[in-house]
């Protein structure tokens, strides 16, 4: 499969470039130190287009496919925005994909635009404190009373909801103990954040600080049957079409981050001059990086070849969790060969290479532990019991 970037793409990949050279490293470490969504950051992309990648045309979007999402997403990071310019707009990417598929033509004309415009934000409402990763056992409650329902329960590692003026949102309408399968009674709704019903409290976290992490507690919040995506009981159906592509960009970002670490790491090697010369001419230092290069660029492979099995419409669920999991790991071990690379500058900010190595840790814990991609794979691919 010939996974080079066609002229297309390296035309989208030079002009993400060049918005992104707008917001140099001054501006990310100044995110990093103080927090704060990068607004004007997000309106470069929604003004030159690029919120809507995948989304259709007549509803304002690009109409383009996940592998050119996965470029846009990758040089984003390699820029050196690492995972705080990407994380800034991850969700528009890939969150509203089941209304894309779900939606009515109604919901369609009235929730994609004002995303692709930059109008609205979405936040991303699944995981929950006491389910993790166990979507099928969340308690959030969704309660008909005529046209609308009334959510309530807790939401956690909610990105961007200090900002988000909308969220997808799962929960459950009907009692498990009531359904013959586990995935159903669960009903997915992309709905407004009203703060009056929904308190929103940030989660100091180690890194990317200039995207929240929140824990959501949402008590009686009125949400209009018209905003509810599918059919009731069936959410977690609709939901499971943005797990492929969300671990792909999560894997293109990784790669770009590792990238970014690498090349930082490669330019100090060279410049750095102890006992009279270079430390890059030492093959202690030498060897790690070209370790680094090759992994990264295994990776990036299995991320081109799972993003092009989707856009053909092909099963691609071994090989986008495959792709999550080696981008990450190859990000991490980038990331942290840049900081001993440098000794002890790799330790101040001024370098950003510890900045990547703080964020390097989010591709590694989310949307999906390594621990449960390597149990997918044991059972998906390699026919193996179930372990969990």
């Amino acid at each position: 499969m010939n996974v080079a970037p066609v002229e297309s793409r390296q035309s989208l990949q030079s002009a993400v470039a060049r918005i992104c050279a707008r917001f140099g490293d001054d501006y990310w470490l100044a995110r990093d130190r103080e927090g704060g969504f990068p607004e004007d950051f997000h309106r470069a992309f929604a003004e030159a287009g690029f919120l809507g990648i995948c989304i259709p045309e007549e509803y304002g979007g690009a109409a383009l496919g996940i592998t050119d999402a996965a470029v846009m997403m990758q040089t984003i990071a390699e820029s050196g925005a690492g995972l705080s310019g990407a994380s800034a707009i991850h969700m528009n990417i890939f969150g509203l994909n089941p209304v894309v598929v779900f939606g009515t033509a109604e919901q369609k004309q009235r929730m994609l635009p004002p995303l692709v415009a930059g109008k609205d934000k979405a936040c991303f409402a699944v995981t929950e404190p006491d389910a993790g990763l166990d979507t099928l056992n969340l308690k959030t409650k969704a309660v008909r009373e005529g046209d609308r329902y009334l959510v309530s329960g807790q939401k956690i590692w909610i990105s961007t909801a200090q900002v988000a003026n909308k969220m997808l949102i799962l929960a459950r309408t009907r009692p498990a103990e009531e359904t013959k399968k586990k995935t159903e009674g669960l009903s997915l709704f992309y709905t407004d954040l009203d703060r009056r019903f929904v308190e929103v409290r940030e989660i100091e976290k180690m890194g990317r600080k200039a995207v929240d992490s929140n824990q959501l507690f949402i008590d009686g919040l009125p949400v209009p049957v018209a905003d509810r995506i599918g059919e009731e009981g069936h959410g977690f159906e609709c939901i499971i079409h943005g797990f492929n592509p969300e671990r792909i960009l999560i894997a293109a970002e990784a790669v770009g981050l590792g990238r970014a670490a690498l090349k930082r790491a490669a330019a100090y090697a060279k410049e750095r001059v102890v006992f009279g010369r270079p430390i890059g001419k030492n093959q202690a230092i030498q060897h790690p990086l070209a370790k680094c290069w090759m992994e990264l660029e295994a990776a990036n492979l299995m991320v081109f070849r799972a993003a092009a099995l989707y856009d053909g419409g092909e099963p691609c669920g071994a090989e986008a969790n495959a792709a999550k999991y080696l981008a990450a790991e190859a990000a991490f071990s980038a990331c942290e060969t840049a900081v001993l690379t440098h000794g002890g500058m790799g330790y101040a900010k001024e370098f950003h290479v510890e900045r990547y190595l703080r964020e390097a840790m989010i591709a590694r814990l989310a949307p999906v532990s390594a621990q449960m991609i390597l149990n997918f794979i044991a059972e998906k691919t390699l026919g193996l019991p179930r372990s969990y």
